[in-house]
């Protein structure tokens, strides 16, 4: 562990405590208090430690353009308290979609006004005069609101002569954990999350670092060697499951965590490109800063904190937004068989004046007309909703980590690929195109070009795009994380909205509950997903630590459901996926997601359409769910009730020394049957040696009922209970 350029005080003397906040049921406790000037907060659960006593505050960059050299004083110390409100709040709303129909936002609140003042002294240009010294004052508001499954804390900058405009040069929110806590992390990087979850003890974070770096991803940049980033999920050494992210990250940057001296993180904001972290202007505020905690680790999993700490939905009509469930010509050119390019006969394009219709074809690009129709034909035999369509556009030929800004132009379709006939064919068949929109990170030319894009979707009855941000960002030396970034993110959510169109944000930002208030951001990745199985793979423990760590923030389009598992089979490809048959049906509901996709070919759902059957079924909306088991990187059982029906699905997936589990039914309807279907690992089942081995069994269950199951290594099981 390092120790960081502010040094964090011990806090040895005793703190007298200006406040305490208790959550609604008194498990949690919050306090605060001034220490010598610096606002410091404690955290306990059920009376054990949480957080230790931890600074607040925000250090300020010296600004050329500033006068009196207000913006060299930082907001960390010198505060007196002015005034201190206390609240209860209390509602239940619902959500567009979500893991259960109602949410409960239950908190008290805690709000703080610090005043900041000094003098200063004036210099007077005649000599020998003196000017008397002027006064200076600042307010800001830290907000705390306890939950009881957490807390959330921000800073609020009210408008005022003395704050106007600002720069952050580092936020330093601290978190003093109580030990050397079991964590489960990903490298801190400005640009991607596309790392494999480490397991470690906080104090070993240092010496795996540049192991844990996934180096070969196509934009990196790690900060420090003990910089991981949120949602950063621990255990402590006495059973408590601690948690910390953010919540409504608006127009400002992302934030990391630095692990410095005594096991306290001190928050990390990604730079622009001037290597500062915010321009600000008042009044403002920044996202919120989470702690989530419990001694049963399933309440990570159920807890609504994150949304509870958005803002409502901002959508006045919301009856264009459905949950999704779709195919896509995109796991062929994942695993190398077929290409999104057209033709292998230029270096480079330039897109405003290439004739694509003089070039040779490869025989090799998958966006044409045969392969769509056929995706789309099995797409409504099977009750898909959509089917995604990658390499549509012209461009792709030079598209990739050139940092060439006018890439793509998202309207010309290659000569091979027949929109307008595509779409009315699938519009024939009851279903609707995917659109796709790769940016190559060139956020300058996606922006001039999106509203003509969105306005060739809607002429063509797309509802839904899937966008990209490979490589590094344009303009040229920013970050994927940065203020900056994070406004165009919510531009492009915002326009979309204003086209009735859905969005799922590849490469993008973390998720930070925004979906609450702009709920057509349906899904993105913002971390490894299924593609990795092609790249060599991931650890079958990785989807057991994704729902506690970035799914908190918000769904992930994991893109499941590769039943061929052994890539060598159709491909030249030597990876396999390294889970179960069973196991990736297991991931439609371990893994949340109102858009779900079928991401394997159609010939291999059709080799095994027995199993396919459970992925026709299961839903992507739910009334209900219950989190039965769950411990992270280990195991994660949850059943689900389907929106609007009588139906539960339940799924079972665990890492790579199997599981066993006992499901009692006792959340069915009493008094009711059900047709139950169960997907599980045959006996000699093995994610490694014998990935296929399934068997599918049905009968008729009841509440009360029990069924036991044995999750083979990197295995899992599916069932579904169909309401008589």
């Amino acid at each position: 562990m390092r120790i960081c350029s502010i040094i964090i005080g011990l806090l040895l003397s005793v703190v007298t405590w200006a406040a305490e906040v208790k959550s609604p049921n008194g498990n949690i406790v919050l306090k605060f208090s001034l220490k010598d000037g610096r606002p410091t907060y404690s955290m306990t659960y059920k009376g054990k430690d949480v957080v230790l006593p931890s600074h607040l505050g925000l250090e300020l960059a010296k600004d050329k353009h500033a006068s009196l050299g207000l913006g060299e004083r930082d907001l960390m110390d010198g505060f007196t308290i002015e005034k201190e409100e206390t609240s209860s709040f209390d509602e239940t709303w619902q959500p567009v979609w979500g893991e259960t129909r109602d949410i409960r936002n239950h908190y008290n609140e805690y709000a703080v006004t610090l005043m900041q003042q000094w003098r200063e002294n004036v210099k007077s240009s005649r000599p020998g005069m003196q000017l008397q010294p002027r006064r200076h004052h600042r307010h800001i508001i830290i907000r705390f609101r306890v939950y009881d499954d957490g807390i959330g804390l921000r800073y609020e900058f009210p408008q005022q002569p003395d704050l106007n405009y600002f720069i952050i040069k580092e936020e330093r929110t601290e978190f003093a954990m109580t030990g050397d806590h079991t964590a489960w992390w990903i490298p801190g990087d400005y640009d991607t999350q596309e790392q494999e979850t480490q397991e470690s003890k906080l104090s070993e974070i240092s010496s795996r670092m540049h192991d844990a770096v996934n180096w070969g991803n196509s934009s990196v940049a790690v900060f420090s060697d003990t910089g991981v980033q949120t949602s950063l999920q621990m255990k402590s050494a006495d059973g408590l499951y601690i948690n910390i992210h953010e919540a409504a990250c608006l127009d400002y940057a992302t934030m990391h965590l630095e692990l410095c001296d005594d096991f306290t993180f001190v928050s990390h904001l990604t730079p622009d490109a001037t290597g500062l972290k915010g321009c600000m202007q008042t009044p403002c505020t920044t996202p919120w800063r989470t702690v989530m905690v419990s001694d049963d680790a399933r309440d990570m999993l159920s807890s609504n904190l994150i949304l509870n700490l958005n803002e409502p939905c901002k959508i006045e009509d919301t009856s264009w937004i459905h949950p999704t469930k779709y195919c896509g010509v995109w796991w062929e050119m994942i695993v190398g068989r077929g290409s999104w390019h057209y033709t292998d006969d230029v270096l480079s394009v330039d897109i405003s004046t290439f004739d694509y219709t003089k070039s040779k074809p490869n025989g090799r690009h998958c966006a044409n007309n045969e392969t769509v129709k056929r995706y789309i034909d099995f797409a409504a035999k099977n009750g898909l909703d959509q089917v995604l369509v990658e390499g549509w556009n012209i461009g792709w030929e030079d598209w990739a980590n050139m940092w060439k800004r006018d890439v793509f132009d998202f309207v010309t379709p290659y000569p091979d690929f027949d929109i307008k006939m595509l779409n009315d064919y699938a519009h024939s068949k009851g279903v609707k195109l995917m659109m796709h929109h790769e940016t190559s990170s060139s956020t300058q030319n996606y922006e001039r070009h999106i509203k003509e894009a969105f306005e060739l979707m809607n002429r063509y009855g797309y509802d839904a795009v899937k966008t990209g941000y490979v490589g590094d960002i344009i303009p040229r030396g920013d970050h994927h994380y940065s203020q900056s970034m994070n406004n165009h993110y919510l531009y492009v959510i915002k326009e979309a909205a204003k086209h009735h169109i859905m969005v799922n944000s590849h490469e993008a930002t973390r998720p930070t509950g925004l979906c609450r208030t702009y709920p057509n951001l349906v899904g993105g990745e913002s971390a490894r997903g299924t593609e990795y199985e092609a790249f060599g793979g991931s650890r079958p423990d990785h989807t057991c630590i994704l729902p506690f760590t970035r799914l908190q923030g918000g769904p992930m389009d994991f893109t499941p459901g590769i039943l061929e598992t052994k890539l060598s089979t159709w491909s030249d490809n030597t990876s396999w996926v390294h889970t179960t048959l069973c196991g990736q049906l297991a991931l439609y509901l371990t893994m949340y997601s109102p858009l779900q996709m079928a991401a394997d070919l159609p010939e291999n759902y059709e080799r095994f359409d027995d199993a396919f059957q459970f992925i026709r079924d299961v839903a992507c909306d739910w009334d209900d769910s219950r989190y039965l088991e769950a411990e992270p990187a280990d195991y994660i059982t949850v059943a689900r009730k389907a929106k609007g029906t009588d139906n539960w699905f339940i799924g079972g997936k665990c890492d790579e020394n199997g599981h066993k589990s006992v499901i009692r039914l006792d959340f069915l309807d009493k008094g009711r049957k059900y047709d139950c279907t169960i997907y599980a690992d045959a006996k000699d089942a093995h994610y490694e040696t014998n990935p296929k081995a399934y068997t599918i069994t049905r009968k008729t269950v009841k509440a009360g009922d029990v069924l036991k199951m044995t999750e083979a290594p990197g295995g899992g099981f599916a069932i579904s209970l169909m309401a008589k």
